[in-house]
């Protein structure tokens, strides 16, 4: 029998005529619901998790800076003004075209007429799979409460220690990959380490740590110009960030990382190296690159398939030179934003879908304390004015105004006290080691 012969039969989404899902509560998935909402369209938005989460932010979370509820807004609550928007918490598993519908990890199914998958992605590897586990990536809040714990525990695995080798070890933090995720994470563990957590400890020396950035390109920042590339590498030099480029990783192991022939014991592995489109658009079985992003058309409409869209990360749109426009949280917004009034359009007045058009509007990248660059083109900003023009932009952004008043003090204190209030470690925020476990089970057997 076939399996999907055992599936409940789908359930219509409004009108027959109308059924839209969008499966994704990203920067895409959110505009492009809104605009429908506006238009009074029905419509389900489908997401495995019940909050929009501000990624841009996601590595302050990761380095004690910010607490997750600062980043992160339940979707309901964006989405509740638009009555004829429903939310559904729960994960697609299959995309079935032939039968137009989708089926969830419970086993229910929802129909579809307009398919928008707006999944975004996830870490990539490249075929190493087994370093995942020494080296978390950051795209969720648990990947971020999991690096937050990592990092603080290894301080604190330092502090215990009487061993000058294991104490050095445990304080030797590499992060894998030069892009903008990599260069402010480095900064900012730098900082923590450095100015936050210096004046916590006794017998380890926290502003002593070696912290590393190892990249496998010529240059750390390699979207940027060389101009920035080179402003990046001298900020986190002055931090003490150790910067290797021309390195690619070839082995990571749980207390270990081998790069450019060299092997040298590390506390803590963070991986911001690689994406890769969300495994779930692959089941479209169109055309793909080989970070698995789907081809698209210039209206956001797979290719080869009818009234199915792909946007954000997980799309390959070429722009006029032909080159894929960059996972960037604004491409991702603009063309929700885009799509949901072309399809709106194009449902109630049957006009056809208009081709999307990206205008950017810069690209940042922080680089520590009152540092980062920005460039527009050929406008470009270092030091502290583009760290501010950074800091205004992503405050604006955020969802809710409770989020950017409290993330605005909150970096006002630490700009002040160079003291970061979300340092703390949960059972659930970390998984013990094998050692932490056999000594635990020695524990409960005795």
């Amino acid at each position: 029998m076939n399996a999907t012969e055992d599936m409940p039969p789908a359930e219509p989404v409004g009108s027959r005529a109308s059924r839209i899902v969008i499966v994704g509560a990203g920067f895409a998935g959110l505009e492009v619901a809104k605009e429908l909402g506006k238009a009074g369209l029905p419509v389900v938005l489908l997401d495995r998790q019940n909050h929009h989460l501000f990624q841009p932010l996601l590595y302050q979370v990761a380095t004690a800076a910010l607490s997750a509820t600062d980043v992160a807004e339940p979707i309901r609550k964006i989405l509740r003004k638009y009555e004829s928007v429903q939310v559904l918490l729960g994960e697609v598993t299959k995309i079935d075209l032939q039968r137009h519908s989708l089926e969830l990890a419970d086993g229910s199914a929802v129909g579809f007429d307009y398919l928008i998958l707006a999944t975004g992605a996830t870490h990539s590897y490249f075929g190493h799979t087994d370093w995942a586990r020494f080296a978390p990536g950051l795209k969720t809040l648990a990947d971020a409460r999991r690096i937050r714990a990592r990092s603080l525990l290894a301080f604190e695995r330092a502090e215990r220690t009487v061993d000058p080798e294991d104490q050095e070890r445990y304080m030797t933090l590499a992060v894998v990959g030069g892009g903008p995720t990599g260069v402010e994470l480095a900064g900012s563990l730098a900082e923590l380490s450095r100015f936050t957590l210096a004046r916590d400890f006794r017998s380890a020396r926290p502003e002593s740590a070696k912290i590393m950035l190892i990249e496998a390109g010529p240059r750390i920042l390699p979207a940027f110009s060389e101009e920035s590339s080179a402003y990046a590498l001298r900020r986190l030099e002055k931090l003490g960030v150790q910067v290797f480029t021309g390195a690619p990783v070839e082995e990571i192991t749980r207390d270990q990382i081998t790069f450019a022939g060299h092997t040298i014991p590390v506390g803590l592995v963070l991986w911001a190296a690689g994406v890769a489109a969300s495994p779930l658009v692959a089941q479209l079985g169109t055309e793909t690159d080989r970070a698995g992003r789907v081809a698209v058309d210039s209206t956001m409409r797979v290719k080869g398939l009818q009234n199915v869209f792909v946007m954000g990360d997980a799309a390959l749109f070429l722009d006029d030179d032909g080159k894929p426009l960059p996972g960037l949280a604004q491409v991702a917004k603009q063309q929700g934003r885009h799509l949901g009034r072309s399809l709106a359009r194009h449902l109630r007045e049957g006009t056809p879908l208009s081709p999307f058009v990206y205008h950017s509007r810069g690209n940042t990248a922080i680089v520590g304390r009152h540092a980062a660059v920005f460039e527009q083109g050929r406008f470009r900003l270092t030091g502290w004015i583009a760290w501010l023009f950074w800091a205004i932009i992503h405050v604006y952004l955020l969802v809710g105004f409770q989020h950017r008043m409290t993330v605005s003090l909150q970096w006002l204190w630490r700009y002040l006290t160079f003291e970061r209030g979300a340092r703390l470690v949960t059972d659930d925020s970390v998984e013990a080691s094998p050692v932490e476990t056999q000594s635990a089970s020695k524990r409960r057997a005795g």
